[in-house]
């Protein structure tokens, strides 16, 4: 009976003895995953937060026409006599364009001249010597037009504004305005005319841009790609929109703390190209992450691979 007694008690204590000491190495593997999980680092991009004038703008495509542009009719019937100018001719508010021959059997008139209603440039010639002509009555449609002038001294450009930009758009506000023909130029104008009424059919409005073009370089019919300076401030943080991270309303960055990731929930205004502005949620010298923000989360070890020197 004894002996089974301390059987008993020998087997006890070996699996005591065999339980503390697989308690102990279980806590030892847990320990080891631990310290590997925390000195496990996420590679990341980052760039140091600054603050930096911004220039909030309303980019917009746009035609370019003189600021008058009209077509010369004749104010009697008959056939054109003569013609006076050819395209390209500047010509003075007043001057002879062409004469018509009235050409009624029985009577003799003489030649009616056709003068030029403004001062501009003759922008085509429509008739040939011999064409019979009409004055526009009724209407325009009823007339033959002889020639086009265009008065190019300043030129008109005309943008459609959707419904939501229009309270943006103010009189007198200066644009940035290019053209094909002079890429790496840049021609400055005002706003000076807002439509009043929205089109039904766009829910757009016509504004008109005027710049000055004395040495006519800008001609009618171009097509204009403009820029209007709805706001500017001297200090503003910008960030890469594809830093942001969405969930839902809610929008996000990382930054880089004592090499650790910390998530901060940011409010952006305005997008201009591949930037944002960020209202608040960030300040000037956050090291922002800008890739590998994806697989992070909070208070994560981050490895920075590039950026953040200055």
């Amino acid at each position: 009976m004894k002996r089974i007694v301390v059987w008993l008690v020998v087997i006890a204590f070996v699996i005591l003895a065999s339980w503390r000491i697989w308690v102990s190495i279980q806590k030892t593997r847990q320990a080891k995953v631990k310290i590997k999980e925390e000195t496990v680092t996420s590679p990341v991009k980052v760039t140091i937060v600054r603050q930096i004038p911004f220039t909030e703008t309303l980019s917009l495509p746009g035609d370019i026409k003189g600021i008058e542009e009209v077509k010369v009719f004749p104010k009697v019937s008959g056939k054109l006599y003569d013609i006076k100018v050819k395209e390209g001719d500047k010509v003075e508010k007043g001057s002879i364009i062409a004469l018509i021959d009235r050409d009624v059997t029985g009577l003799e008139f003489k030649l009616a001249e056709v003068t030029s209603p403004i001062a501009g440039v003759i922008s085509g010639v429509y008739l040939d010597r011999g064409a019979g002509v009409s004055p526009p009555n009724p209407s325009p449609s009823m007339g033959t037009a002889l020639v086009g002038v265009v008065n190019m001294d300043t030129v008109i450009v005309t943008v459609d504004v959707i419904e939501r930009d229009i309270s943006k758009v103010k009189l007198g506000q200066k644009t940035h305005v290019r053209v094909d023909a002079y890429p790496q130029e840049e021609f400055t104008g005002k706003i000076t005319s807002i439509n009043p009424a929205i089109d039904l059919m766009s829910r757009t409005a016509a504004v008109e841009i005027t710049i000055p073009n004395l040495d006519h370089r800008l001609k009618s019919g171009m097509f204009a790609q403009v820029e209007i300076i709805i706001q500017e401030r001297p200090q503003a943080i910008l960030i890469p929109s594809y830093s942001i991270l969405e969930s839902g309303e809610q929008k996000a960055v990382y930054i880089v703390e004592n090499g650790k990731a910390f998530s901060r929930i940011v409010e952006i205004g305005n997008y201009q190209a591949d930037s944002v502005e960020v209202i608040s949620g960030l300040k000037s010298g956050d090291t922002l992450i800008v890739s590998g923000q994806h697989s992070l989360s909070e208070n994560k070890i981050v490895n920075i691979v590039e950026g953040g020197i200055e």
